[in-house]
Parts: C-alpha cells; structure tokens; sequence
C-alpha cells in the first residue's frame, strides 16, 4: 500500500465568481477513487501544507489555467522540500498545454492530457463539501476554436449513450467541452428529465456555452424538460453572427425560457473590437438576455496580473492589439451592470437600484 497526497494549489479563486466557484479538482477525486481502488492511503488538501504523520511515495499536483502557473511552481518547490523523496506528478491544464514549461518547475513528471485508467472512475466527492456533482457526457470538441485548448488536450471525441448510472447528487454541472455534440444528447437528457436522487428531481447547467449551431427546436425543450438551468449560447464571433444567435433565442424561449434566464457567451479582448462587441452587448438588452463573458488571454500565457482597479500596460497582463485597458474595464463593467438591469427588470442602472435589486434576491431565497 503506498500514501498518496492529491493536491489542488492555492488558486486565486474569486469569491464572487459562480463559473470559477463551479471548479472541482475534478482529475483529483478520480484518481482518490483510483487508489484507493488499489488499496493505497490517499489524503487530498488545497495549497501547501505538511503533515508529520503523512510521508507520501507520490505527490500529485493538478494545474488549471496556464497563466496561474506560478501557483503550480510554488507547490512544486513546496512539496521538493517537505518530501525530498517522495514523486512529484503534475497534470490538469496547463501541464497538457505547456509540458516543457511545467518541467521546469522541477517536478519529477508532467502527465499530459486524459488518464483512461482513472477516467473510468467516479469522483471521491467524500473528500470535498459540496451539493453538486461534476459530470462528463463527452470528452473532447468538434470544434478547433482559437481561443480553446481542448481539442489539443483531448484530440478525440468521444461519447457516453447514457449517464444514469453516474447520478449522485440533485444538482449536476456537466464539463462537456461540447455538450451538444454528442450523438446522444437526446436520450441524456431524457434519463435526466426523469431523474431523481434521494427521491428529489435533479437539475443540470453546462461550465460552458453551448453549441447553438447544433441546437433544434426538440432539443431545447429536452434541455427545459429536463431542469437544465441558465443555458448560455456561445456568440463567439462576429455582430454579423445576429439572425443566427437570435433563431437560437427563440427556440429557448419557445421551449419555456424566460429571457432573463438565457445568457449569451461572449468573449472579448480578442478579435472583435470593443466597439463590434458593445454592438452585440446593446443587441443583448434589446433581446432581454443576459451575458456570460470571458476575458481572452492567450493559451501560452504563464501569468496574469490583471486589476480591475487601477490603470494597467500590457506587460501586465495580456492586452489584445484592437483593446486597450481602458475598453477592457470599461466592457467589462458595462456587461455587470447591463446584467443587473435585465435580471431585475429595471430601465436604467444605479447603484441604488443594483442594491435593492440584491435585498430583493436575498428575499426571495429566504422565502423558499
């Protein structure tokens, strides 16, 4: 039997933020369930922490996005010292995207892409406090979008006929790079409409956007039909993109969607300027949707120092050459308080409003 130590780095995860919260170390608590299958002594922390009793043969570190790299070097260098001999691996994201990079930090081994040995496993979600569990239907993307690293991580798609079998919580996130690509999208998301654990139903949202060119009028009953919560379609391109996001709207909304609860996905500080992306922001409000937005940096990337508070140059984090610091901020906090006004009905936006909006909300959850 050999002591294994699984470890999460000390990621800044922004409190506010519900896509970063949704984080599982997901590849870890499979790999809990793989030793321990094996019959080895696991122990699963977050950050840099030494333990007396615990002497590991084996440290496995996971990494996400390339530009918090530095967190992973920190627990590299960490662990090298508290366990000279003990095995560093670390895998996840960056170390699949940068595995030369990764090297560097002096671990013993870079593990890159998808463990099929593990991935068979469920989640140890023993090990972690929380209501909802993580859920594959598919690994991999049809799509070799720009802006994404999966299709280099995981080059192959490949899909589950059902997932029934997985269910262990009434709240699901799906990780699906793609959810809709799946070919057998329409029969998951019937298992999930008559899904129930512990005799209550269960309700679904996808980490990412979806896929709306493979989105049909069926399928978007199915997602309603089956509690699937807050879908975000992926507006990745351009304004011109307009009458194609729009049939994908009112398909949702046809389906049983009220507007507000629909999110667009968009990315900006990439190549549409921010004078094209408030074009498809002002055409949001028209619609009465909300935006999920996401801030490009480069896949290569290996630090960030970004700070929404203060002016900024681009050796301090990635500025696209069509942005600037300032339309960066300015986008930013113009989809924030867009946002507020759609989700709350309101016309115009003040931070008055943006407060009883809140205490509204609050009321609401307490009244449940």
């Amino acid at each position: 039997m050999s002591k294994i130590l699984l470890v999460e780095p000390n990621f800044p995860i922004p409190a506010k933020s519900k896509n970063h919260r949704d984080f599982l170390p997901v590849g870890l608590l499979k790999l809990a369930s793989f030793h321990r299958n094996k019959g080895d002594e696991i122990k699963l922390i977050r950050g840099n922490q030494y333990f007396d009793d615990f002497y590991p043969s084996q440290i496995k570190i996971t990494s996400l996005f390339t530009y918090w790299s530095n967190y992973v070097w920190d627990s590299v260098k960490f662990y090298k010292e508290a366990y000279p001999k003990a095995k560093i691996v670390v895998g996840g994201i960056y170390a699949s995207l940068m595995p030369e990079h990764c090297k560097q930090s002096g671990c013993d081994e870079v593990f890159v892409g998808v463990d099929e040995r593990v991935e068979k496993f469920k989640p140890a979600y023993d090990l972690v406090d929380v209501d909802y569990q993580i859920a594959h239907t598919s690994r991999g993307c049809l799509r070799k979008c720009k802006f994404c690293g999966t299709w280099k991580i995981e080059p192959e798609f490949i899909s589950k006929k059902s997932i029934k079998d997985e269910i262990c919580s009434n709240r699901i996130i799906f990780y699906d790079n793609n959810l809709l690509a799946n070919p057998h999208i329409k029969e998951i998301l019937e298992e999930l409409k008559n899904a129930k654990h512990n005799g209550r139903v269960v309700y679904s949202e996808s980490q990412c956007g979806i896929d709306g060119r493979l989105l049909t009028s069926e399928v978007a009953k199915l997602l309603k039909q089956a509690r699937f919560l807050n879908p975000r379609i992926a507006w990745d391109h351009g304004y011109s993109q307009k009458k194609m996001i729009k049939k994908q709207i009112d398909m949702l909304v046809a389906a049983g969607y009220p507007r507000k609860e629909i999110y667009i996905f968009m990315i900006y500080n990439f190549e549409q300027d921010y004078h094209e992306m408030v074009k498809k922001l002002n055409q949001c409000q028209r619609w009465g949707v909300q935006i999920a937005d996401c801030r490009y940096r480069p896949l290569n990337q290996i630090s960030e120092h970004y700070n929404p508070r203060k002016r900024q140059m681009s050796d301090e984090y990635y500025i696209h050459p069509r942005w600037t610091d300032r339309q960066i901020k300015l986008f930013r906090r113009r989809v924030r308080r867009q946002n507020i006004k759609v989700r709350h009905g309101f016309s115009f936006y003040s931070k008055k409003l943006e407060r009883l909006g809140a205490r509204k909300k609050r009321a609401e959850l307490m009244s449940k």
